[in-house]
């Protein structure tokens, strides 16, 4: 792995306490989303949305979806590399075990259960998925039990969900005839 990797500065202030990196993605987040909501409103963003919805309808109206696709990519691999950037400051290191398999697939099923195409859905989803385990605490099972409790309540959420709702909690309903 890597390690020793400085703690960020934002114009000659040194981020060092977690109240510090509360204020420091705080404000990463108001310059990021208005740069997001313009982004996911521009045409760039409604030639995304039209693939995402039929990749052979964009296709005919002349959308290049490849290059389409690889653009989204890199907008995506930018805000990633932010967020990682900011999460290997905060820990100040970092290696290959820093994320599972089972870190990995919360993340999707955090979006899956809310719902994707807009910002109410992964937030959806992150709420149910932190909102349940502190539910469980009520019920004063015991860890061990607790924790298998969690996942077949998930995967059941997820069976659901998919059956009734394939959008989501708070994804897009689209009418098709």
């Amino acid at each position: 792995g890597i390690y020793g990797i400085p703690r960020p500065t934002v114009f000659g202030w040194m981020v060092r306490e977690p109240w510090h990196y509360v204020l420091l993605i705080g404000g990463m987040l108001l310059v990021l989303l208005p740069v997001l909501f313009r982004l996911y409103r521009s045409p760039f963003g409604l030639a995304l949305k039209t693939m995402r919805e039929d990749e052979r309808a964009a296709r005919a109206m002349g959308i290049d979806t490849n290059q389409l696709a690889l653009r989204a990519m890199v907008v995506s691999g930018g805000l990633a590399g932010i967020a990682g950037a900011l999460y290997a400051g905060y820990v100040s290191y970092i290696d290959p075990t820093s994320f599972s398999l089972r870190e990995s697939i919360f993340l999707v099923t955090l979006l899956m259960l809310g719902g994707g195409g807009n910002i109410k859905g992964p937030l959806a989803g992150t709420g149910v998925m932190l909102v349940l385990p502190e539910a469980l605490r009520f019920l004063g099972l015991p860890d061990v039990v607790a924790a298998n409790v969690r996942e077949i309540i998930y995967g059941a959420m997820l069976a659901v969900l998919m059956y009734w709702r394939p959008q989501g909690l708070a994804g897009i309903t689209l009418i098709r005839t």
